[in-house]
């Protein structure tokens, strides 16, 4: 791993011992907040973020800080997104967490001019830690990693549903469910990430693209092998605002998929 990695797992990994894993299935009702409908929350998420932006402020003091939870107070910090930033998700999968379940993770970008140039997504409870740099390749814990298919009878997706227009998943269920066997989504971008680069899903489809939730992953997925891009094959670029992007674990199922969703007139929410 690079340097860079090393520094960047050992702070993940002191955040997650310290913060994280003390209150998992351990979280109290004062310690768990509703954000807004259907987002939540908590201590752990508050205070990984406070540190992680600290530690990384001191990396790079020159680099802006971009984390979900102070973005959530402050938009304006979303302005960042067009320059140099890291880019913080304290708790990614907050709602698995505050129910006790998994899974989980944090992740961690660095990006310029709206592009995502590092990333790295780290599973506390197993230690899984993947990473990826722009032109360099994905690594899980270190090792060079290829994104190759597993041989299925017909490729699976996953969908995060409930953030569809009403009108657009009536499209998505009658027009492009038949053609797939639909995987349960972990609700967990920085598990669904790993696990179409795996070929354990084929194919996910996003609807919200936050930077937090996406950066890292989107771009471990591409330096892969896979192909992570917008439904019109565009690259995903972290501060303009769109919706909807597919993950596949090769390019020849993205297409295809791309292609079933326009005749089909999907478009995400916008």
């Amino acid at each position: 791993m690079s340097a860079l990695d090393d520094e960047i797992l050992s702070l993940m990994r002191f955040a997650a011992e310290r913060a994280i894993l003390p209150r998992y299935r351990n979280l109290t009702d004062s310690e768990v907040e509703e954000k807004a409908k259907d987002d939540l929350v908590t201590i752990a998420d508050k205070e990984t973020e406070i540190f992680l932006s600290e530690a990384l402020a001191k990396l790079e003091s020159n680099v802006a800080i971009v984390g979900e939870e102070a973005a959530h107070a402050d938009p304006s910090i979303l302005e960042n997104l067009s320059g140099p930033c890291w880019i913080i998700d304290p708790i990614d999968g907050t709602s698995n967490f505050a129910k006790g379940n998994g899974p989980f993770g944090i992740m961690v970008a660095l990006a310029d001019q709206g592009e995502a140039i590092a990333g790295w997504i780290y599973d506390p409870i197993t230690g899984r830690f993947c990473s990826a740099e722009r032109g360099k390749g994905a690594f899980i814990n270190g090792e060079k990693f290829i994104a190759t298919p597993l041989e299925k009878p017909k490729p699976n997706l996953a969908a995060m549903k409930r953030f569809m227009m009403d009108d657009q998943r009536a499209i998505f269920e009658q027009k492009i469910q038949p053609f797939y066997d639909i995987a349960d989504a972990p609700g967990c971008a920085a598990e669904q990430y790993p696990l179409v680069a795996f070929g354990q899903h084929d194919l996910a489809i996003f609807e919200r693209t936050l930077a937090w939730d996406h950066a890292a992953g989107c771009l471990f997925v591409n330096e892969s092998g896979g192909s992570c891009l917008r439904i019109d094959g565009s690259p995903y670029r972290i501060d303009d605002g769109r919706k909807g992007m597919i993950a596949a674990t090769d390019r020849a199922m993205f297409d295809h998929l791309a292609e079933k969703l326009q005749a089909a007139g999907y478009k995400p929410a916008a």
